[in-house]
C-alpha cells in the first residue's frame, strides 16, 4: 500500500536561539517567540497541534491536550544557512560553515568569471537583493554588465534585468559560476535573481530564481530513491540537492504556487517523500524585517493545514519543522542561529507526545527512513517508535 511522508520545511521560522548562539552574534533570537508575542497572529491550528507546547516556547497558547506530537530540534551542522539546515535535516552534519565573503569575492576570480562568461560585472559586495537592483539597475541595463553580490549568507547572487540577458543566458552564467566557485570559494549556494523593470524603483524580481547548490554528500534522497520510492520536491528542494536523489520536481515560486504544487502532488499516488520548501517566510519578510508580512504569511499557513491533514492517507504522517532562523525583530538581516519547531500529524501518529529537544535536524531523516523501512546509513536517530500507534 502507498503511503505520503510529507516534510514541509517553514523556511526561517525557529523557535529560540541555540545555545552556541553567541558564536553567530544570535544570542536572544526566537522567530516565532518575537513574531507571535508582536504581532498575535491567529494560528489556532499550529497551536492544535503543539506548537505552544514545545519546550522552552516563549508565547502562550499552550494546548491542554495537543493533537499532534511536538518537540524542537538542535542543529548540529557549523552555519545557519538554507544549504546547511536543509542538508542535515536529510542526514548530513557539516563540520565547518560554508564560506561567506563580507568584503566581497577576491578580484582575481571575478576576472576569471568575466573572461568564462563573456560579460563585465557591477556590484560584488554585500547587499539587499532589491536595494541593489535600485542601485545597479539602471546601469546594468545601460551596459549589459551582469550585477554580482552576496550577503551575510554562503550565496554568490547575479542578477540581470530579463530584457537584457535572457533567462536561460543568466542560468548559463549561474552553471559557470558553480564550477568555478571550488575549494576555499565553495558557496553553499549561487542564485540567480532575474529582474525586470525599468528604472529604480520599479524593478521586480521574477519567479525566474534558481539555486545552484553545492553538491552534497549522500542523503535520505539518495537512499529513498535507491529504493524505488518517490522523492517529490516542491519549490527550490531540488536546487538545494543539485537535483540529486529528487526523482519528480514543481518548481514553483513563492508560498503561495508551493502550496498550489503541495495540494496538486498530494492527490498523486505515489509513494515515498513529499519534500516541500516554503520560501516566503525568509525570503520575502524575514530577510526583510517585516514582522506583520510574517505573522500574515504564518496565519495564512496555519488556514491551509486542515486541507493537508484531510487529504492524507491512513498510514501518512505530516513533519512541519523548519531549516533555521530569521528573526525580523533581531539585529541586522541575516539568518538566525536558532532551535526549529517539530510538528507531527497523523492518523496514525500519537496525539501529545511531547519529543523534547532533539539532537540534531537529522532525526527526521531517521524517522523517515524508518517509516519506509530503509536502512539509516546517515545521521540521526528515529523518533517513529516513540509516535507510532
Amino acid at each position: 500500500m502507498n503511503k505520503k511522508a510529507i516534510l514541509i520545511v517553514l523556511d526561517s521560522v525557529g523557535i529560540g536561539a541555540l545555545e552556541d548562539a553567541a558564536a553567530y552574534s544570535d544570542v536572544g533570537a526566537d522567530t516565532l517567540g518575537h513574531i507571535i508575542n508582536t504581532c498575535h497572529p491567529k494560528l489556532p491550528n499550529l497551536m492544535a497541534l503543539g506548537l505552544a507546547n514545545i519546550d522552552g516556547a516563549s508565547f502562550p497558547g499552550a494546548a491542554a491536550q495537543p493533537t499532534g506530537s511536538y518537540g524542537k530540534l538542535r542543529e548540529v551542522s557549523a552555519g545557519k544557512d538554507t544549504t546547511t539546515g536543509h542538508w542535515e535535516i536529510a542526514g548530513v552534519q557539516l563540520s565547518r560553515p560554508f564560506p561567506t565573503f563580507p568584503n566581497g569575492f577576491p578580484q582575481e576570480f571575478i576576472d576569471r568569471f568575466e573572461r568564462a562568461t563573456g560579460y563585465g560585472t557591477l556590484g560584488n559586495k554585500p547587499a539587499s537583493g532589491t536595494a541593489i537592483l535600485d542601485e545597479l539597475g539602471e546601469e546594468h541595463i545601460a551596459t549589459g554588465k551582469l550585477i554580482v553580490y552576496t550577503s551575510a549568507d554562503s550565496v554568490f547572487q547575479i542578477a540581470a534585468n530579463e530584457a537584457v540577458v535572457p533567462l536561460e543566458e543568466l542560468y548559463r552564467c549561474c552553471e559557470v559560476a558553480r564550477e568555478m566557485l571550488k575549494g576555499e570559494l565553495e558557496v553553499g549556494r549561487v542564485i540567480a535573481r532575474p529582474f525586470v523593470g525599468e528604472h529604480a524603483g520599479a524593478f521586480k524580481r521574477t519567479g525566474g530564481r534558481r539555486d545552484y547548490s553545492a553538491v552534497p554528500p549522500e542523503t535520505m534522497c539518495d537512499l529513498l530513491e535507491r529504493q524505488g520510492k518517490t522523492v517529490y520536491g516542491v519549490g527550490k528542494i531540488e536546487d538545494i540537492f543539485g537535483h540529486r536523489g529528487i526523482t519528480k520536481s514543481n518548481h514553483a515560486a513563492g508560498n503561495p504556487a508551493c502550496m498550489e504544487a503541495t495540494f496538486a502532488a498530494m492527490q498523486e499516488d505515489f509513494d515515498g517523500l513529499l519534500f516541500v520548501n516554503l520560501v516566503d517566510f525568509d525570503m520575502v519578510f524575514g530577510h526583510r524585517r517585516d514582522v506583520k508580512g510574517y505573522a500574515g504569511a504564518l496565519e495564512v499557513f496555519d488556514a491551509q493545514l486542515p486541507q493537508i491533514q484531510a487529504m492524507m492517507g491512513e498510514e501518512d504522517i505530516l513533519i512541519l519543522t523548519a531549516d533555521h532562523g530569521c528573526d525580523p525583530c533581531h539585529s541586522g538581516t541575516d539568518h538566525t542561529r536558532e532551535h526549529t519547531p517539530l510538528l507531527v500529524w497523523g492518523k496514525n501518529v500519537k496525539a501529545g507526545v511531547n519529543l523534547g529537544t532533539r539532537a540534531t535536524y537529522a532525526d527526521i531523516s531517521a524517522t523517515i527512513l524508518h517509516f519506509f523501512g530503509v536502512q539509516n546509513t546517515l545521521k540521526g536517530t528515529s523518533f517513529l517508535g516513540d509516535i507510532a500507534k
